[in-house]
């Protein structure tokens, strides 16, 4: 079985279960009846080919996304601007979800913004990715009648002159990205790369495998020649998303060109290390609010394997270094801009830091109990006004949203 064989193989089954999940849930979801409008059940043999995304509400014919929202929510669905008059909501954005870097929790902030807001989404025909690893093709996503868009928030390779064309100028870009050697064993962990790459040992395939990475780079590349690209999931998979193609591997400087712009392009590329700042930073940059970025902080994807806490020797930190150079020029280079832009926001930033990890816990906290069923299906928790949100309610619906699977693999 060849990579591209499995890969495709591995986000097929991820789709499978997230869609029997999703069906396992529905039947418990509070006030989420369809509105005027949708797509009956009985009439989507033309969306045959598009996923069941129940959970982000039924499609209309137009493919324009609804939903009904808690009565608390009245103000933000009358379009009223956030607390401060001076800072607007953004409503137009790209999230480039990178693979294996902690995009499962954060998309789902994105998901609930655009069904809260009714944004139209750009979504992928029947797979939880946009074309990828592929350029895109116009036959690859729904058609909105009128070709505009607000977001994208599903795997796509960045590629600015097509987005553009998409979205308005005014969009905002965001992503997220993960230290370099922490992403690589989640990389091999996850695609099975040891067994593609054809190491014997199971225990620790990482030790094996930064001995010398570069006598694997014939299994680990994958060359797809119809579209003339080459994919590898041990070198540079962070950067190969964000638009930089693998075979320039061994470019560093006009990689570090690539990668500057990148910068300039981005409003904000969160840190999976730091996702707490990261997150905050996201809300003060988009002017949301709280309620918009919380997540849940249970761990839903908890499980370990052999060599997930392994540390590298110095040697073998220095073969990773060299084999996934631009992606470690990717990384420092986000990671220093995410700490400069917090530096910008002041002391206060860390006041609100404290705040959002304390109602952070208090609402998960209450949300494990609501879908669990523990006696809170009538109840919400109030969360007062502060500095930094208006008081808005949590219940059981907000709760649901926050703990669905995500869209796709």
């Amino acid at each position: 079985m060849n990579l591209r064989t499995l890969v495709t193989f591995l986000f097929a089954v991820g789709v499978m279960a997230t869609l029997l999940l999703i069906t396992v849930h529905l039947s418990h979801v509070p006030n989420m009846s369809v509105v005027s409008g949708s797509v009956p059940v009985t009439n989507r043999a033309h969306f045959k080919h598009v996923p069941n995304m129940s959970y982000m509400s039924q499609w209309t014919r137009e493919g324009r996304i609804h939903t009904r929202l808690p009565a608390k929510d009245t103000r933000r669905r009358q379009g009223e601007e956030t607390k401060s008059s001076s800072c607007v909501a953004s409503k137009k954005f790209v999230f480039i979800r990178t693979h294996k870097t902690g995009s499962t929790t954060t998309i789902n902030i994105f998901q609930r913004y655009a069904i809260y807001n009714k944004l139209n989404v750009l979504m992928p025909v029947g797979q939880g990715w946009l074309s990828w690893p592929f350029p895109p093709e116009e036959n690859e996503y729904v058609h909105m009648p009128d070709e505009k868009y607000d977001t994208l928030v599903h795997h796509f390779v960045y590629n600015k002159t097509w987005l553009l064309s998409k979205f308005p100028p005014e969009t905002k870009y965001i992503s997220i990205l993960r230290q370099p050697f922490s992403h690589l064993k989640s990389q091999i962990n996850y695609h099975h790369l040891p067994m593609v790459l054809g190491i014997q040992d199971k225990t620790n395939p990482i030790k094996k495998f930064l001995q010398n990475p570069w006598q694997y780079r014939n299994r680990s590349e994958t060359f797809f020649p119809h579209v003339n690209i080459t994919w590898d999931g041990t070198r540079n998979p962070m950067t190969f998303d964000m638009g930089w193609p693998a075979e320039r591997a061994d470019e560093e400087e006009e990689a570090r060109k690539y990668i500057s712009k990148l910068d300039s392009d981005f409003t904000i590329v969160m840190i999976l290390e730091h996702l707490d700042e990261s997150v905050v930073l996201l809300r003060r940059l988009m002017c949301w609010e709280l309620r918009d970025v919380l997540f849940y902080s249970k761990s839903k994807n908890s499980r370990g394997y052999p060599y997930k806490t392994y540390v590298a020797t110095p040697e073998e930190q220095g073969n990773h270094r060299r084999w996934s150079a631009v992606d470690y020029m990717l990384y420092n280079t986000f990671n220093n801009s995410l700490w400069q832009k917090i530096h910008a926001q002041g002391p206060d930033f860390y006041n609100e830091l404290k705040y959002f990890r304390r109602i952070k816990i208090d609402v998960s906290d209450f949300c494990e109990r609501a879908m669990k069923g523990r006696h809170v299906d009538k109840q919400a928790m109030v969360i007062t006004e502060s500095k930094w949100n208006p008081e808005f309610e949590v219940d059981k619906t907000y709760c649901w949203y926050m703990t669905r699977p995500k869209a796709g693999a």
